[in-house]
């Protein structure tokens, strides 16, 4: 398998290579990443590493969101397991700004990944010399995992979780995809469903473990830790008002909550909403829309813009941190059939959570959500106004709904503590991967 991908790799790379050049050297956020995705450099911030007899485990991530749910387990590291170094690593250039705010203060060296090429992961793995390499959720390469193994170093899956579109896509390219599962060592999934699908791929059922979301245990950090300062100042919150929260939104979905706002502030003004698309280039395009409507908004990067009911979350890395204001929550990717997105970002505070009715990327967490009484899923912008009307107008719908989402994620708590158990037992076993 391995030699059939870099055989087709080449031939691309041949193929393409000028296209490749101009897109790399034109573009900023490729140029100024590719020395260091290539190791240029790396021999020396290795160096400036203080091992000291540690242990090294080196945790990657693809973006944003991966490096979110990568915070606990990394935090729960630097404080349960001693004589160990941590060097991370995430793909995307937002990605790697989140690791450089968040991750940075509670590891021993933050760097680029590798590209997939066999010589420079080669050099990425000589060099960084890990004694574990931990993925979180998703980013499988195989020449990166298949030179690790080469190098006798456990490969640790976390946060693992298969949505229905990725297991079609893994079922149809099985002999592809099942040799890289198999490469593991472990793989800890968020949900019981997440391990059938792998066991039905025909991973060793040995290898796999239900750990259960990391995100689970976000609760467990403050502003310090995560390294923000963000306040209800700084949002513009006005003092009177009760917060809409609604995250990581796509297309679609901006009209349907506009729409249902608009009606809102029509029998109360003392609600302020926060809009956070999953894109934020994509500000102009929602100022337009909310200006269809009548209403006015201002951008968190635009601090002098008037102000406004509606705050646009142009940001990335912050829309973790305002649930902390919420009383309600909206989870985006869900009306539209995009698979959702995670609501225990919400959730972990003790926010009531609306989402569509596609959820089937966090299947198992939207469920127990709505059966604990702590969600609600609406298909419609009159549904939307209706739950948001009852939660923020009737205080105890309010309070039953964020006891309930309080007691789903205190139930489920511990994950953090049944990741270290793995990788201290893996860390310290005298053979790599079986």
């Amino acid at each position: 398998m391995i030699f059939v991908y870099n055989f087709l790799q080449a031939v691309l790379l041949i193929i393409t290579f000028p296209l490749l050049l101009l897109i790399g050297l034109g573009r900023e956020k490729y140029r100024s990443r590719l020395a260091d995705r290539l190791g240029i450099g790396l021999e020396k911030k290795m160096a400036n590493l203080n091992r000291n007899n540690k242990k090294i485990i080196w945790i990657h991530c693809l973006s944003v969101g991966e490096v979110t749910s990568a915070l606990p387990l990394v935090k729960g590291i630097q404080e349960n397991m001693d004589r160990v170094g941590v060097v991370f690593s995430a793909s995307t250039s937002t990605g790697m700004k989140i690791a450089l705010q968040k991750i940075k203060p509670h590891v021993d060296l933050v760097v680029a990944s590798p590209l997939d090429l066999l010589p420079v992961t080669r050099k990425f793995a000589r060099t960084v010399r890990p004694d574990m390499f931990v993925l979180v959720e998703t980013d499988f390469w195989p020449n990166w995992l298949h030179t690790l193994r080469q190098e006798n170093v456990p490969l640790v899956l976390v946060n693992g979780r298969i949505s229905t579109a990725s297991f079609a896509r893994y079922n149809r390219f099985r002999s592809f995809f099942r040799p890289l599962f198999s490469s593991f060592s472990l793989l800890s999934m968020q949900t019981e469903n997440d391990a059938a699908q792998l066991r039905r791929l025909g991973v060793t059922p040995e290898r796999i473990r239900t750990l259960g979301n990391l995100k689970y245990d976000a609760r467990l950090f403050t502003d310090t830790d995560t390294g923000t300062k963000i306040t209800a100042a700084d949002l513009r919150i006005p003092e009177h008002c009760r917060t809409w929260v609604c995250g990581s939104t796509h297309p679609g979905e901006e009209e349907v909550i506009i729409t249902a706002f608009a009606a809102l502030l029509k029998s109360r003004n003392d609600i302020f909403l926060i809009l956070a698309p999953r894109d934020p280039g994509r500000s102009g395009e929602i100022l337009k829309l909310t200006a269809e409507y009548g209403l006015q908004a201002m951008r968190r990067t635009r601090p002098a813009d008037p102000p406004a009911p509606i705050l646009l979350l142009d940001t990335i890395g912050e829309l973790a941190d305002c649930y902390r204001f919420a009383q309600a929550a909206f989870i985006g990717g869900s009306l539209v059939e995009l698979g959702g997105h995670n609501p225990l970002e919400a959730a972990a505070h003790g926010v009531p959570v609306l989402f569509g009715p596609h959820m089937d990327d966090f299947l198992e967490i939207a469920r127990d959500l709505i059966e604990c009484g702590g969600a609600v899923t609406v298909a419609s912008a009159p549904e939307l106004e209706e739950a948001v009307c009852q939660i923020l107008g009737d205080r105890a719908i309010h309070q039953e709904m964020s006891r309930a989402t309080g007691s789903l994620v205190g139930r489920n708590a511990g994950v953090v503590k049944r990741h270290i158990r793995e990788l201290r037992s893996l860390l310290h076993a005298d053979s790599g991967p079986a």
